[in-house]
């Protein structure tokens, strides 16, 4: 099962998730965020502002290829945002896999993939990020398959039941969001054919941006 965790910032804290065996890391590129990684302005207007990757993640990790050991994959999170800003995140950040949030088309994310792959970032991956509170909420999985790779269906924990997923019939793999304690265990137990995870955000915030998820393990 996927493990995903995303709003990190910290480079000490990076490097803990990874050694907890944390599969995907993911930066939070939403201006209105509290977990929002800057760009460094390269102040030239040819040029994409140079990522702030040092701060964000660590100068090692920068340099590491991720491709000695279990390192997690890299992602950014995006709602709604300007396609060159993307892709300059893409590239300064090394992202393997963009999120996204808001109100994104299916057309928009076509054309996305198709700027950034192969040419740019070979092999990049999409996640829509879907939020159910009812069966009915599913059918809007069906403007985006085939165009994306995975789905985050984010949950309300307090209000949803986790088998409503169950009715999905669609086709694309999904990670369940949004979480609680409580049901991490009830996650764990889930069991769909599509189902590949769990984003594990909400629970593992101890403080902005740091992540611990020691009572996980």
């Amino acid at each position: 099962m996927i493990i995903k965790v995303c709003g990190t910032r910290d480079a000490e804290n990076i490097h803990a998730l990874s050694e907890l065996g944390v599969d995907w890391i993911g930066f939070d590129f939403r201006p209105d965020s509290p977990n929002f990684v800057q760009q460094i302005s390269s102040r030239a207007g040819i040029i994409p502002d140079y990522g702030s990757r040092e701060a964000a993640m660590g100068k090692d990790l920068v340099q590491n290829d991720f491709t000695i050991g279990h390192y997690p994959q890299r992602f950014g999170v995006f709602a709604d945002d300007m396609p060159q800003n993307i892709v300059t995140r893409v590239v300064n950040f090394k992202l393997v896999m963009v999120q996204l949030d808001g109100e994104e088309s299916s057309i928009m994310i076509n054309n996305l993939r198709a700027t950034l792959d192969p040419d740019i970032r070979a092999g990049i991956k999409i996640m829509k990020t879907l939020h159910i509170q009812s069966v009915e909420d599913l059918t809007q999985s069906r403007a985006y398959e085939g165009a994306v790779d995975y789905f985050l269906f984010k949950i309300d924990a307090a209000k949803v039941d986790l088998n409503v997923i169950k009715n999905y019939a669609g086709n694309t793999p999904f990670i369940i969001g949004g979480v609680s304690l409580e049901q991490l265990n009830a996650a764990k137990a889930f069991r769909h054919a599509m189902f590949v995870g769990v984003d594990l955000d909400a629970c593992a915030d101890v403080q902005t941006a740091i992540k611990v998820l020691a009572e996980q393990n």
